[in-house]
């Protein structure tokens, strides 16, 4: 007989199932989270200083300069004069993914950048890959930019003093030399910078910039005048095999708009400038790098670029008959990749700082420094890496590099435009795509096109470098993640970002 004075009991209830491999590794972390956390830090937080002019500086900074002072002396013998239509063809593809990163970086303004981008829309494992890929794309792309600075600063020496630094300490190993001295240098000297704060680092930059504009208009202005009609016959010899293979080289030279999206949290308004900046410094990045290229193949036979590294000083040499121009332009490259590398290391350093501050990676990536608002310890640790890659590897290897990081991380971003546009229709975007989703899937495709034309040794290297990054994430980033720790109890399960956060707190 049933005592009918007991209360009901209720029937037992059993623990909410544990989300499994698969939801751990697909869970998104929250829009609104990412930008709440924006600017904070271990022990300090990063300072918004820098507006549109600043933030177009930093893009133009981190690209112009690479393509044109560095690496046409690689792409002008894989294309002949078709280098010209090789710029064209990595700067269209650089548009597309160019528009997708203004859609995201308007909508989520953080220093994370494509990375940050793939977590609030694929989830953490891919945001893993394309955080790892960032860390290539920018470290890489630091020591090859450091690696071409040697060789201006050799051009330098010698139109001036006479003096070259000898080969061994003036080329890595497989190059003629034993350790890159200047390539340290000048990652140094960035470094150095960059422990002052960001808003005296872009000044600096705006300072150099300015000089690599006008030292590439004094380049057009006098070598228009060494033109010969004969070097653009047979425009191009190696088919269109060689301009895309040299267009996918190039594609190394166009991502300076991607450091920009890196300064999110240090940007006065980030959901209106930073499309802004994107925008306004390809425009005039690809305009200079198209009309520069023209300019150097008309006036030197392609066959005899050979692989030069100092290749517009050498053709204002010949131009003229005269040293001094040469020496002139030399000294003008020598500030003007110098930029680059500055602008560079700033965004493989704020890469770091959201992943570390994800907990993806080591908490000394995400320390803020309470006086300079700078991520010091951070920004040592990277330049003591990228200097010594400078110094001992190859310019044309780290090229070839940096182009199959960055392509992986844009076609990732294009992507995400589309998945973001599906899950959160109604967030406020301060820009959108236009006739998306057709534009990111073409910036989508087309970046994987130029990452089949790269060469089976550099999709080797970066086929060991994505799984030593999947070996230290799941015996590093998966365990320690900040998002695993406030995640719901189901997997899958919606979240209120602030409720989150008070979990969390």
């Amino acid at each position: 007989m049933l005592d009918q004075g007991a209360p009901p009991q209720s029937p037992p209830t059993s623990a909410p199932p544990s989300p499994g491999l698969g939801a751990r590794l697909m869970r998104r972390k929250p829009v609104e989270r990412l930008v709440q956390e924006g600017g904070h830090g271990e022990g300090g937080s990063l300072r918004r200083s820098l507006g549109l002019w600043q933030l177009t500086m930093i893009s133009i900074g981190a690209t112009l300069g690479t393509g044109i002072f560095v690496v046409l002396g690689q792409a002008v013998p894989k294309a002949g004069p078709a280098v010209t239509l090789s710029f064209v063809i990595a700067g269209v593809t650089a548009l597309f993914s160019a528009l997708s990163y203004a859609e995201l970086a308007g909508t989520i303004p953080v220093a994370g950048s494509s990375y940050s981008y793939a977590y609030a829309t694929m989830g953490e494992l891919i945001a893993w890959i394309c955080g790892w890929c960032l860390v290539l794309e920018y470290g890489v792309s630091v020591a090859a930019v450091a690696v071409g600075w040697g060789e201006y600063l050799n051009e330098l020496l010698d139109g001036t003093i006479g003096v070259t630094i000898p080969d061994a300490l003036s080329a890595p190993p497989g190059d003629g030399g034993v350790f890159n001295l200047p390539a340290l240098i000048v990652v140094l000297l960035a470094m150095a910078f960059l422990l002052g704060g960001a808003r005296e680092s872009a000044r600096a930059n705006t300072v150099m910039v300015a000089v690599k504009i006008a030292s590439l208009v004094l380049f057009c202005a006098i070598g228009v005048q060494g033109l010969r009609s004969g070097n653009y016959e047979h425009f191009m010899p190696l088919g269109m095999a060689g301009v895309s293979a040299a267009g996918a080289t190039l594609f190394f030279s166009y991502i300076g708009f991607d450091a920009a999206s890196t300064a999110g949290e240090e940007a006065k308004d980030p959901q209106r400038d930073l499309p802004r900046a994107i925008m306004l410094s390809l425009a005039i990045v690809t305009a200079l790098y198209v009309l520069v290229a023209a300019v150097a193949v008309g006036a030197k036979p392609w066959r005899q670029f050979g692989n030069a590294h100092a290749a517009l000083a050498e053709i204002m040499k010949e131009v003229t008959g005269q040293t001094f121009w040469g020496t002139l332009l030399a000294a003008c490259a020598v500030i003007a990749i110098a930029s680059v590398v500055l602008t560079v290391l700033y965004g493989q350093t704020r890469i770091l700082f959201a992943m570390g501050r994800d907990g993806l990676v080591p908490k000394v990536f995400a320390r803020v420094h309470p006086k300079t608002g700078t991520p010091r310890a951070n920004t040592v640790i990277v330049s003591l890496f990228c200097g010594i890659l400078a110094a001992a590897v190859p310019l044309g290897q780290l090229a070839d590099a940096t182009s199959i990081g960055t392509l992986f991380a844009f076609a990732l971003v294009n992507v995400a435009v589309v998945v973001l546009r599906r899950t959160r229709p109604a967030m406020r975007r301060t820009f959108r795509v236009p006739f998306a989703p057709v534009f990111p899937a073409i910036g989508f495709l087309l970046c994987v096109w130029m990452m089949a034309s790269l060469s089976a040794i550099t999709w080797e290297v970066f086929g060991v470098w994505m799984a030593v990054g999947l070996v230290f994430y799941f015996t590093y980033g998966y365990r320690r993640s900040r998002l695993a720790a406030a995640e719901p109890a189901v997997a899958g399960q919606p979240q209120d970002p602030s409720q989150e956060l008070l979990a969390e707190k």
